[in-house]
């Protein structure tokens, strides 16, 4: 959307400035996020009386009644009129009304993702390309199928078209983005799949690499597997949601494995390339959620070779199953139990992190120094610190790990 506006005409300024146009794109995972972007648009008006405040993304596909009582919103538009907007825009400002106009389609009647194409990520030295969009999972805690629609993948030319339009501008690395990406292709009936997908990449004209967004446990068969641990050119990182190491939760939250499967794809991915980051998300605190389920995923969590970890207190988001559910979880627990799994989080990374000294390890480096620094990152998603006079941002260098240190590794450029 800002390189749409910028493109014709608009400059952006600072939030605090009190700009005369305001887009909030919102998030709705939570009722938090739903109160943090009423907070932003409240603020906007405050600083900008005059301002005209746009509001997109997932709150308002999901709930623009609630958007249009708040002042100084003009134009409220769900995730599919995103690539109108401009149009959207220009319809709006000539009808000069003081109504708020809403243009939400029904999302889940979609039937095609065609995202529009990025040229540049500021201040990134990593660029994300948008394969697929949409969820038919409904897991009982998440909003995510109403605000995203169903599962719709882009097509493969199209990803293929942008991933070598980046790697023309200098983007060495690439992260593939969806809700649901290991289900890429299945939208259609001519066999495309994520694996399809891959190799169709390794045969474009794009020289850096590639790595995946998050990816379910039941979207990770034998076939892929095989593939993602030969190929040099995919990062050894893979982000696979757990969400509740006790098999009774994970029916409750409408997960739809088990926690033994999950052990043995982590074992088996783990065997395959014992230095593959293995990052896990897990909810705490889901109702119903006993000392004794606790209990099993912290040991579960304890056994399993992980290197990373995402605590996600458990919020009740109105309109999904797990909202009214019998047996919420005080508050105060869920804190409890989260800082205990954040803690087990930090261990494990500490010692995956600290495997890795005296190994060599491709960095991508990225913008900003601090503190004589600069930061980066390796394949299998380390944090590493580089002084600044030997990497510049946005080089793929070979470094040396040379110690750990609480903000990460420190490495010395090897070529």
């Amino acid at each position: 959307m800002l390189e749409q506006l910028a493109g014709n005409g608009y400059q952006p300024v600072d939030f605090a400035a009190g700009a005369d146009l305001v887009i909030v794109n919102t998030c709705t995972v939570t009722a938090a996020t739903d109160s943090q972007s009423r907070k932003l648009i409240r603020r906007a008006q405050r600083l900008n009386p005059a301002a005209r405040i746009i509001v997109t993304g997932c709150y308002a596909q999901v709930n623009p009644a609630e958007l249009q009582k708040l002042p100084g919103v003009a134009l409220i538009i769900g995730n599919e009129e995103k690539k109108e907007l401009l149009s959207l825009l220009a319809q709006t400002q000539s009808q000069g009304s003081s109504e708020v106009t809403t243009l939400v389609s029904n999302i889940r009647a979609a039937e095609h993702c065609n995202p529009l194409d990025l040229q540049t990520f500021a201040q990134r030295s990593r660029a994300f390309v948008q394969i697929q969009n949409g969820c038919d999972a409904f897991c009982s805690y998440c909003i995510i199928p109403y605000a995203r629609g169903p599962s719709r993948s882009v097509p493969v030319a199209q990803v293929v078209a942008q991933i070598e339009r980046l790697g023309a501008a200098d983007y060495r690395e690439v992260v593939l983005t969806g809700i649901h990406i290991g289900g890429y292709g299945q939208d259609d009936a001519d066999g495309t799949s994520l694996l399809t997908l891959l190799q169709a990449i390794e045969a474009s004209d794009f020289g850096g690499r590639v790595r995946l967004g998050s990816i379910e446990p039941t979207e990770l068969p034998l076939e892929l597997r095989d593939y993602l641990v030969q190929q040099q050119w995919l990062c050894s990182h893979l982000h696979i949601p757990l969400q509740a190491g006790d098999d009774e939760i994970l029916r409750r939250m409408n997960r739809h494995y088990d926690t033994a499967f999950f052990a043995d794809l982590l074992a088996d991915l783990h065997l395959r390339q014992p230095a593959m980051a293995l990052g896990l998300d897990v909810i705490c605190g889901f109702p119903g959620e006993t000392d004794e389920h606790f209990s099993n995923t912290y040991r579960l969590l304890k056994q399993l070779p992980f290197s990373h970890l995402h605590v996600f207190p458990f919020s009740r988001r109105p309109g999904t199953p797990a909202a009214t559910m019998p047996d919420q979880v005080a508050p105060a627990l869920i804190k409890e139990r989260a800082a205990r799994l954040r803690t087990l989080g930090e261990e494990k990374l500490q010692q995956f992190s600290r495997s890795f000294i005296g190994s060599e390890v491709l960095m991508l480096v990225e913008g900003g120094v601090s503190k004589g620094l600069r930061k980066g990152l390796s394949e299998n998603y380390l944090t590493l610190l580089i002084d600044q006079h030997q990497a510049q941002a946005g080089e793929l260098c070979l470094v040396r790990v040379t110690d750990w240190v609480a903000d990460g590794m420190t490495v010395a450029r090897v070529n």
